[in-house]
């Protein structure tokens, strides 16, 4: 039998997988997470969004998962599916700049939830902290991690 080919990032991006939907919390899953009601996106729903984050803003996983939220009426948006969808749409980013593409999401933007740099991103943080540096964002070390100087005061407001 031949091996099934390996999906390319832009492919695991349009992979819908039955996709966005809204799940009825557990019990305990309503304590930790302080709602009822959680928001599951498409890897799409959150490409589209960090699609639309313009120079000289930034974006947060949390501000995804607000935006995902509101947009399907949940009392939250997923945080895993959010982080591992935004890693994808960062992967795919990197491969359409390989084929040429100069419209490709600016993944770098989009920040972790306290204004971290996600070493998951491609190129890990150095990669990340290149393109910010680029833009005008200040880049400082926080114990081992990375953030951006005053990332709150840039982030983006829908």
């Amino acid at each position: 039998m031949a091996k099934a080919k390996k999906k390319n990032w832009r492919e695991k991006l349009a992979d819908s997988k039955d996709l966005p939907k809204v799940v009825q919390l557990k019990e305990n899953g309503q304590i930790h997470w302080g709602g009822s009601t959680m928001a599951i996106p498409s890897p799409m729903e959150v490409n589209d969004i960090m699609s639309r984050v313009p120079e000289g803003k930034l974006m947060t996983i949390e501000g995804i998962r607000k935006l995902i939220a509101l947009k399907h009426s949940a009392d939250i948006g997923c945080p895993l599916t959010c982080g591992i969808f935004s890693w994808i749409s960062a992967n795919a980013a990197v491969e359409d700049a390989a084929e040429g593409r100069k419209d490709i999401t600016p993944y770098w933007r989009t920040l972790k939830s306290n204004g971290e740099l996600n070493p998951k991103y491609p190129g890990g943080i150095e990669e990340q902290k290149k393109q910010l540096e680029s833009e005008g964002f200040k880049v400082i070390p926080k114990g081992k991690r990375f953030i951006v100087e005053n990332y709150k005061t840039y982030l983006i407001e829908y």
